[in-house]
């Protein structure tokens, strides 16, 4: 029996740091074409409403092309129309071209979230289906404050909607709108057929479902560099665990795929899928620039959090619920990679009054140490990242600089 090819953990986190954009130098417009590459490149970039610093696929992207401003996305998204938001795990941007392939994603979500749905909000939300297009039909764009205004409104919290807010929402999970844009971080939904194009949407030029799942299947395996069926199923968080093992049983009896072995930290051994040029994909991939850079809590090589800690050994989870004084770190902090390694994490917040990005702590991975040398290269980094957030200044508070936990 042939042996499988293996990795070692270092060349198996340069393979996948390079499929995540961030194994070469930071560098690039960060607009136009540029950036829509690098989306593609990545497959999706997850918005997230938390503004710590910067937006959560602001700093994603920042992390990559230091020159993009948020600015840049915009355009891209609302005015360019290059991009479409949908969901993968979570609300994401996505490359226009791909949205064919999420006809799937449409008819999957109606059959899941109408029982859901019902269940959850306890009101008849159906009931507004054609009200709502209506609206939208005659008066343009709206809000979720733009229909049901004389509904009564919920006082718990922020997934607590009236019935035409959770119409609006099931519209466009299921594909009869499309959010055109957002104002404040809140959504504006559009007609669907006023926004993608024929060629893009008809019945007769979209692909069956057998081929979206193959073509999801393999763009996640691209995206990934190596990985199980059920991280290919999770990737888009449209195909199902055994949809993605059937396609990988298929793909390897026809020689598309090959089973690997990838080492983890700690010497442990993950059997994994990869491409047959898996081993020299790995050597081609290069060694990541020294420049320390801060990442997003969200950012795309962080979002399986099992895998990380697989591959870089570390442990990183945002406890939402845990009350502060049990937390080891704050809440909200951000992962710091130089390298191939992310050597720490940093609890720091802008302070828009003051103009300083003030920095409360950061924590040292356990046998990284911080030489003036890495001090220096994180004061650089902090900088550039005050200056993208608009911020004049860094502060550093007492003590801020922890021992490893």
């Amino acid at each position: 029996m042939t042996a499988r090819p293996q990795l070692d953990n270092r060349a198996a986190r340069r393979l996948f740091l390079d499929r995540h954009g961030l194994a070469e130098r930071p560098a690039g417009p960060g607009k136009g074409e540029d950036l829509l590459d690098l989306i593609r490149r990545l497959g999706f970039v997850q918005l997230d409403s938390i503004n710590t610093v910067a937006r959560a696929h602001d700093m994603i992207l920042y992390a990559r092309r230091p020159a993009y401003r948020s600015k840049n996305l915009k355009r891209l998204y609302e005015t360019d129309r290059a991009l479409f938001e949908h969901w993968t795990h979570d609300a994401a941007v996505i490359p226009m071209e791909f949205y064919p392939h999420w006809r799937l994603r449409f008819a999957r979500d109606a059959d899941r979230l109408k029982g859901q749905w019902k269940n959850w909000h306890k009101h008849d939300f159906e009931a507004q289906f054609d009200t709502v297009l209506r609206h939208i039909r005659d008066h343009g764009p709206v809000g979720s404050s733009d229909v049901g205004t004389d509904e009564k409104k919920g006082s718990g919290g922020w997934w607590d909607w009236h019935p035409s807010k959770t119409a609006l929402e099931f519209l466009w999970r299921t594909g009869a709108l499309t959010v055109v844009g957002r104002e404040g971080f809140q959504k504006k939904y559009d007609l669907t057929e006023r926004v993608i194009e024929e060629a893009l949407r008809a019945d007769h030029t979209c692909p069956d479902p057998e081929h979206s799942l193959d073509w999801l299947c393999n763009a996640a395996l691209d995206r990934l560099g190596f990985a199980t069926s059920g991280e290919i199923a999770a990737f888009w968080d449209t195909v199902r665990p055994a949809e993605a093992k059937e396609w990988c049983a298929r793909q390897l009896a026809e020689g598309a795929i090959i089973e690997v072995e990838v080492a983890c930290v700690g010497g442990q051994v993950r059997r994994c899928f990869a491409r047959p040029d898996f081993v020299n994909a790995a050597a081609e991939a290069g060694v990541p620039p020294s420049r320390m850079r801060v990442l997003s809590p969200f950012d795309p090589a962080l979002r399986d959090r099992a895998r990380a800690e697989r591959l870089f050994g570390f442990h990183y989870r945002i406890e939402v619920f845990v009350p502060a004084p049990k937390r080891v770190y704050g809440y909200y902090v951000f992962p710091l990679l130089e390298g191939d390694r992310l050597v720490g994490r940093i609890d720091m917040k802008a302070q828009r009054d003051s103009g300083a990005l003030a920095v409360t702590a950061l924590w040292p991975e356990r046998g990284v140490r911080w030489s003036p040398a890495r001090i220096a290269r994180l004061e650089a980094e902090l900088d550039r990242v005050a200056r993208f957030a608009g911020l004049e200044r860094v502060e550093f508070a007492d003590g801020w600089l922890r021992d490893p936990v």
